[in-house]
């Protein structure tokens, strides 16, 4: 994955990482980890500026995760409940269960995509929630915004400063990458087994 990544990188420059992070946040396998590190390695070398990096990286990240929240915004919360009744068993979901995420949303909906931006699994999946429970453009925006661009900081200038080395944190990424969705998976069908609804 590495190479794939490098070479749209160089071939792109800040329109790569650009593309990159909407993907990382369309489709997850993709790490920002690596993306934002070797645009780091680029800073080192002289071939990005770094304030330049870390507006494509975070602009990008944002629009990855509005493609979610505009997916559960049309959805919308009035349509989630016959969805939900008919296959709440499957999400191991209940009618209850939706409304008290609605009422954490309204309390703390901010909070929650603020700091799920730092959650590598969950960092994306969190966009879907906010758009069925109308959480508001604005607000989603500048929270994910916000939250990204802290997350690309620390990752861009890791790679700056560990250079050269950083490339092979992909060694490990992919492994641990995989072991959490393998972990979630049984977490998911232990649940499943487990599952009784309460009402």
């Amino acid at each position: 994955m590495t190479d794939w990544v490098l070479r749209l990188i160089d071939a792109g420059g800040y329109w790569g990482i650009f593309v990159l992070m909407v993907l990382e946040n369309v489709f997850p396998p993709i790490p920002s980890e690596l993306i934002m590190g070797i645009g780091g390695i680029r800073v080192g070398q002289g071939r990005m500026a770094m304030e330049w990096l870390l507006l494509a990286g975070t602009i990008g990240t944002t629009v990855g995760n509005y493609f979610w929240y505009l997916i559960g915004h049309v959805l919308g919360f009035g349509r989630l409940k016959p969805l939900v009744d008919r296959y709440g068993r499957w999400a191991t979901l209940e009618w209850r269960d939706v409304e008290a995420l609605d009422r954490l949303f309204g309390k703390y909906g901010q909070i929650v995509v603020f700091v799920f931006r730092f959650m590598p699994a969950l960092r994306t999946m969190i966009s879907l929630p906010a758009g069925l429970f109308r959480m508001g453009h604005v607000k989603f925006l500048a929270w994910t915004a916000g939250g990204a661009l802290i997350w690309n900081i620390i990752l861009a200038y890791a790679g700056f400063v560990l250079g050269r080395n950083f490339s092979q944190i992909d060694k490990y990424i992919g492994p641990a990458a995989t072991l959490c969705v393998v972990g979630a998976v049984i977490l998911y069908l232990w649940r499943l087994a487990t599952w009784r609804p309460k009402g």
